[in-house]
């Protein structure tokens, strides 16, 4: 078994510097294995609530520009800042699954997940420093197996499900209530790589290591 270490497959624009708007551990995971630098730089206070009539993709986004903006305007940014948030949400037709409040309120998503197809949207934001900014939002449709109550409940004692959006992580112990996904792994776990990876390349942000 191969154990050396990964090498970098991108660099960043010299004289820039890659600002996290995020304290998850998976988004950071991303980073790491493209091999790029970055701080961490959490956006406080900002958890805009969904807008009446506002749709899933456009509630991701806006919460995720919020975030980009919240770091920009903190004492902790500076002019050659390349910003990135992102936000995750889940969605049962029109209904978003935020963080459940409670064990109830987890093993109430789960049911109604259970057997079902719904979808997870994660919003991009990026503000780079030329002033500009690009964001998108990227949807992937995520079908559960119909799980028995005993086994949701279960998973729900783990503790997983505590501070997780729809109340599991796919990327964890809750990999199992997962039958299928239509769509990109990545942008169900936190950040659209592949998209994001074209933005940055596209605008000569980052480029291959030779």
């Amino acid at each position: 078994m191969n154990t050396a270490p990964l090498q970098p497959l991108f660099l960043l624009r010299p004289g820039i510097r890659l600002v996290l708007a995020s304290a998850s551990p998976r988004r950071r995971q991303f980073m790491d294995e493209w091999g790029l630098p970055y701080t961490i730089v959490r956006p406080t206070g900002v958890e805009p609530r969904p807008e009446h009539g506002e749709t899933p993709a456009a509630y991701a986004l806006r919460a995720a520009t919020a975030k980009a903006r919240a770091v920009a305007a903190s004492a902790e940014a500076g002019a050659d800042d390349l910003i990135l948030a992102a936000d995750t949400v889940v969605a049962l037709g029109h209904d978003i699954l935020g963080k459940p409040a409670d064990d109830a309120d987890a093993l109430d998503m789960l049911r109604r997940l259970s057997g079902r197809e719904h979808e997870v949207i994660t919003g991009v934001c990026c503000l780079f420093p030329d002033g500009s900014s690009a964001g998108f939002a990227d949807t992937s449709a995520v079908r559960f197996h119909a799980w028995p109550e005993d086994v949701l409940r279960a998973y729900v004692r783990s503790g997983e499900p505590a501070d997780k959006a729809g109340a599991y992580a796919i990327q964890g112990q809750g990999a199992f209530l997962v039958e299928s996904v239509h769509g990109s792994w990545s942008t169900v776990v936190g950040l659209p790589v592949s998209r994001l990876a074209a933005l940055l390349l596209e605008g000569g942000w980052m480029r291959p290591v030779d």
